[in-house]
């Protein structure tokens, strides 16, 4: 589902609301220009398509386990992606995302949307439910979230696992 900001979250908590189990559950909530722009390989030339083709990777994700970026095994109940700027077009197709996976629209700065809605799913989220994770590599942002956050480096290695 496509949001239109981060505050329109919600759809995100039912997800993974007691869904604690032996292993970490985890909902991502990533940072797609942080990310996009962590692999050279032009993604400057057309930012929706880099975009898109990380939303697509990211459809892998929910229920998948894997190593976090702490060295634990975390299994990914819900990933997030918040789009800015030109990649918001990404989310504007009329593809549906898979299962776990929401695209909200950053209407400004995509920083203040990850802000927003780590903080909601935060509010949101109790003991037994699921943690969440910002993944960027933006040092500002990381100072400004009270979330674990990992860097993109340890997501675009998962992602590039067949």
């Amino acid at each position: 589902m496509v949001d239109e900001g981060a505050q329109d979250a919600q759809a995100v908590v039912p997800l993974v609301r007691g869904a604690g189990a032996a292993v970490e559950d985890v909902v991502l909530v990533v940072d797609a220009a942080n990310v996009v722009g962590a692999r050279p390989d032009g993604w400057w030339r057309d930012r929706a398509g880099a975009a898109r083709r990380l939303l697509d990777q990211l459809e892998r994700l929910p229920g998948r386990t894997a190593r976090g970026a702490e060295g634990a095994d975390v299994r990914v109940v819900a990933v997030a992606v918040v789009l800015e700027g030109r990649a918001r077009a990404a989310g504007q197709d009329d593809r549906v995302p898979a299962p776990g996976v929401h695209v909200l629209l950053a209407e400004g700065s995509g920083d203040d949307a990850v802000v927003a809605l780590v903080e909601h799913l935060q509010d949101e989220l109790g003991e037994g439910d699921a943690e969440v994770v910002a993944v960027t590599a933006d040092r500002g942002l990381r100072a400004r979230l009270s979330a674990r956050s990992w860097g993109p480096g340890w997501l675009r290695d998962l992602l590039d696992e067949r």
